[in-house]
């Protein structure tokens, strides 16, 4: 990682994981990245500024009202001078506080003073991180376009064992570098537009240790809602269970049913300018629940099935000045029966793929697909990590939207 001319403003905040940042800023430094230390005054009681101090070699601020040696006002001159601004660990305190416009000490008045990117990594008790009030302060930030690092599990300072410990240094290191590589969002092909995603397969139950599902992994979505996000869009992810991290700067939905996304879809679509629908979403459901696990007896089972709601299909037939795009994931007559599912749900392009192919499409990080378009034109990928197509995707998208006014 190479960080030349680049300062990176790190904010502390009052926990035990205060410690893991020294490593950071050390590791920072070490890259060539100029690092300032801004403290909460919770975290001088973790971690004394005189090691900040050290292992930055930049004066660390904490006091909002210390006589500085020359003239300047410290948060914005901080502030204007951040390439990025870390906060590591964030207390459900700080976030809760960022999230209201709450600026009471130097190191919320300075994230609320800078237009640099905020990356902020959580750090506390499970019960603390899963409280929905933290959830929807995080969820509010994300809208914003804060990014967030997902926790991770393990054993807590607390005793408990459970998510919320602070992520280890190489990997909060990465994603600096991932939020730094974005560049300036405000200037993208995207800027300006809420772009809603859905990834990830559906999951419908059988009973309570069963269900239907299939091998979607998420992949692709996640990867366009990376591609949107780059492209300076607000974007709201609605994904069925993965094992993937939430994309930074997205405000990620998570359902499990094909009628939980259905109803999530909904209550953005109206907000979206564009709808990637790049989940795998279940066709039938089982039409009986069973309240209790079905016992196995050796004979034969059947379960009746009735079919979900077309998501695709309802929003094809909603929709008024959205762009709306489809996935074809099939196995046999790829592009003919692609061309009939655009045609039969309104679509703007559809992107077909073949999924009985074994070095691309499902659980692979590559894809090749074929862009079809509603005047019946196509573009072909190649084969390619996702990331990359998912950015001919989203490029593709930004010229069919139309000019914003004003």
């Amino acid at each position: 990682m190479n960080l030349e001319g680049k300062t990176i403003l790190v904010g502390v905040t009052g926990g035990i994981a205060a410690y893991k940042t020294c490593e950071i800023v050390s590791h920072l430094r070490r890259s060539g990245a100029s690092v300032r230390v801004v403290m909460t005054e919770a975290a001088t009681r973790f971690v004394a500024p005189l090691t900040f101090r050290t292992l930055s070699g930049n004066p660390v601020a904490y006091d909002m009202f210390v006589e500085p040696d020359e003239w300047d006002v410290r948060h914005v001159s901080l502030a204007k001078a951040a390439s990025l601004v870390l906060i590591a660990p964030a207390t459900a305190n700080l976030v809760g506080k960022l999230a209201s416009g709450i600026a009471d000490d130097l190191l919320t008045t300075t994230v609320m003073a800078t237009r640099a990117p905020v990356l902020i990594v959580p750090a506390m008790n499970e019960a603390m991180y899963l409280n929905p009030i933290f959830q929807a302060n995080k969820a509010k930030l994300e809208a914003l376009g804060y990014f967030f690092m997902t926790p991770d599990t393990g054993h807590l300072a607390c005793g408990d064992v459970g998510i919320g410990r602070m992520p280890d240094p190489d990997r909060i290191l990465q994603e600096v570098e991932k939020v730094l590589s974005m560049g300036d969002r405000k200037d993208g092909i995207l800027s300006g537009r809420t772009i809603l995603v859905t990834a990830g397969p559906t999951r419908e139950p059988i009973d309570p240790v069963r269900y239907i599902s299939n091998r979607s992994s998420g992949k692709m979505g996640y990867a366009l809602a990376n591609a949107s996000s780059e492209a300076g869009a607000r974007v709201i992810l609605v994904t069925g269970p993965v094992a993937l991290p939430d994309p930074p700067g997205c405000q990620v939905v998570k359902v499990e049913r094909a009628e939980e996304m259905h109803r999530a879809v909904l209550e953005y679509f109206g907000q979206s300018d564009c709808v990637v629908m790049a989940a795998a979403v279940a066709d039938y459901t089982p039409a009986d629940y069973a309240a209790s696990k079905i016992k196995k007896t050796g004979g034969e089972l059947t379960i009746r099935l009735s079919p979900t709601v077309d998501i695709l299909r309802d929003l094809g037939a909603r929709k008024k000045n959205q762009l709306l795009v489809g996935f074809a994931a099939e196995t046999e007559n790829v592009v003919e029966y692609a061309m009939r599912k655009l045609r039969e749900k309104n679509l703007d392009i559809i992107v077909a793929n073949d999924v009985s192919r074994r070095d691309s499409g499902f659980e692979s990080d590559f894809n090749e697909v074929i862009m079809i378009f509603r005047d019946g034109s196509t573009i072909s990928s190649g084969r390619m990590p996702k990331i990359y197509i998912a950015r001919q995707i989203i490029a593709e998208i930004a010229k069919l939207l139309p000019e914003k006014e004003g």
